[in-house]
């Protein structure tokens, strides 16, 4: 990817708190929140505007996109 000019930043920066359907199920929401506000939602929130954000994992998609952090999927989904 630098050779085509793209800047990267791997993030060590936890887990997303979703966690399949961990984050869905009743009674997991503040834990599955909690979880992705240690680290993970942070790092997303402080980038900068024009910044794209990949998540390889399908939760942690679906967290940025539904988690309010200003972020929508690319994915379609």
């Amino acid at each position: 990817m630098s050779a085509a000019g793209v800047q990267t930043q791997l993030l060590d920066a936890g887990c997303c708190g979703l966690a399949g359907n961990f984050g869905f199920e009743r009674g997991h929401y503040e834990v599955s929140m909690a979880v992705g506000e240690d680290t993970f939602l942070p790092a997303v929130r402080s980038a900068e505007s024009g910044t794209v954000v990949v998540a390889d994992g399908f939760s942690c998609r679906t967290q940025v996109a539904g988690c309010g952090v200003g972020r929508a999927r690319a994915d379609g989904y």
